[in-house]
This record gives structure tokens, sequence and C-alpha cells, in this order.
């Protein structure tokens, strides 16, 4: 017997994590002083960071500790053995700290399987990866296979995204403050994908958000595997601006017909970082590290 478990960043709905069999340790983030757990929709949680967000107040995020995942861990590791899928190094440190609190409970419970597999994914790319890994174990795949496998294929999954704020991306030291003024000034748009380190690279910049939906359309094309034929999962992430998403859901359809698409929020860790107007697509094409 064996569990697979993530982290909140994984930006799919409760249910979702619930149907599959994944649990999932939460993220906080904090405004004024005050503590939040990311509710993943179970609540109006995500609906209140949105309108805190929008009405100018800052939020900020920590890191999971080392103690967090050793509780966390410690139930599915009493009933067996665990495959914990965790959020991308490149973005966040807490992949250490799972690391070592699994290295703890190693010694403690030696004769169990405990894997960290460090995603180099985020956000709904980091639900994609997880959700099919699901699939595989769903098909009989063992413990050892799906490690195997998730370390092999980690890079397959292309976050392909553009936002139309620059505000937050120079908080968060993404792009340097006076890139970003004017970037706002002529209201660019920058161009960006997760690289084979699980770091963000904005590489390009057009001046609308029209023509950000044709240039990310354009690289979804240059970079997915089959395509025209894609029939895998093929996932979207927005923060607070669904329109935009569904202007991309429909043309996806349009091209990908037999994929599986989803339009999902991109949830409060992250959107802390990318702010409102970001919209994110999600799917297997060629190795990032090419």
């Amino acid at each position: 017997m064996y569990t697979i478990s993530c982290e909140s960043t994984v930006d799919l709905n409760w249910s979702h994590l619930e149907e599959r069999g994944l649990p999932v340790i939460a993220y906080t983030y904090i405004f004024d002083g005050v503590e939040y757990f990311d509710d993943l929709r179970k609540g109006d949680g995500l609906k209140l960071f949105y309108e805190k967000l929008t009405s100018g107040k800052q939020p900020s995020t920590s890191l999971i500790n080392t103690e967090r995942y050793v509780d966390f861990f410690r139930p599915f590791v009493e009933q067996g053995d665990l495959l914990h899928i965790a959020f991308g190094s490149g973005l966040s440190q807490s992949c250490a700290n799972a690391i070592a609190a699994a290295e703890i409970l190693k010694k403690q419970y030696p004769d169990r399987k405990i894997y960290v597999v460090d995603s180099l994914c985020a956000c709904v790319g980091y639900g994609l990866f997880t959700d099919m890994i699901a699939d595989r174990r769903d098909s009989g795949a063992s413990i050892d296979q799906l490690y195997e496998w998730a370390m092999a294929n980690r890079l397959n999954v292309i976050h392909q995204f553009y936002s139309t704020t620059l505000t937050y991306f120079r908080r968060s030291g993404r792009i340097s403050g006076p890139a970003a003024l004017i970037g706002n000034i002529l209201k660019l748009c920058p161009i960006m994908h997760l690289d084979g380190n699980g770091k963000i690279v904005a590489y390009s910049k057009v001046m609308s958000e029209s023509k950000a939906m044709e240039r990310t359309l354009a690289e979804v094309a240059r970079k997915i595997a089959d395509g025209k034929d894609y029939n895998g999962k093929l996932w979207i992430g927005h923060s607070d601006c669904i329109k935009s998403a569904q202007k991309m859901y429909d043309a996806l359809h349009a091209e990908y017909p037999n994929a599986d698409i989803r339009i999902y929020d991109i949830g409060p860790v992250i959107a802390s970082h990318c702010g409102p107007g970001t919209v994110a697509i999600f799917f297997c094409g060629e190795s990032r590290s090419k």
C-alpha cells in the first residue's frame, strides 16, 4: 500500500484532489499580519483573497517547514509507503524541507519507502503532473515505477503564460523595477515560460493582451506533443481573469479538439507573486531541458 501526496500549489480544486485520492498539505499566505490557509476552493477564501489583492493590500507567503511536513507525512508512513510530489524547487525552497522530513521519517520507519519528487513544476502545471501520476497509479503502477516515471518526465510538462501587469513580477524579482514601470505605461505583456530548472523566464514582450494570446497560442502549437492530434491534458490557469481564460479555452478547443481542456483558478500563493491578469497554459511537450 502506498499514498501519493502533494501541496496546495497544485491549484486544483479540493473536490478533484479528494476524488483522485491525493491528500494535500496547505501553504499559507498573510495579509496585514493575519495568516490564512489556502483552502483549495473549499470555501470563499480565494474570492476574499482577490478582493484584498485588487483593493491594494499586499500579501506575503512563507515556506512549509520541516516539522509540518513530518506531521503531515507521518500518518501515511504509519500505514504504508509514501510518494510525495513537491512544489518545484525553482520557485520555492519548501521542497528541501520536504526532503529533510522524509529523511527523518526514514530513520524512524526503516522498512518504509518514502520518496519526494521535486516536480520542477508550478501552479496548475504542477497539478497536471500530479494528476498524471495518479493516472498511472490507477493503472497499477508500483511506487517505484511511479517515482522513476516522475523523475524522467517532470520536464515534459510545459508551462507557457503571459501577464497583463508587471507590478507583481517586479515585487517578486522576476522583472526589474524600471522595466516593470515602462511596461505598465506601454501596456506591455511579458511572454513567459518555466525553464529546465523550474524557474520563470520572461523572454519576450508584446503590446496588448490580444497579441499576448496570439503569441501564447503560437508557442503552444510549437511545443505541444503530437500537434493538433494531442489528446492529453491541456489545462488553463488564470488569476482573476476568467473572460481571458475562456477565450483561451475556445481557441485551444478549436485547435486541439481531442484534448482534455479545463480551466482552473490560480490560487493565492502563486497569485501573491504574479498578481491578477495572468493566463497560463499547461500541457505535455518536448522536454524543457532542451
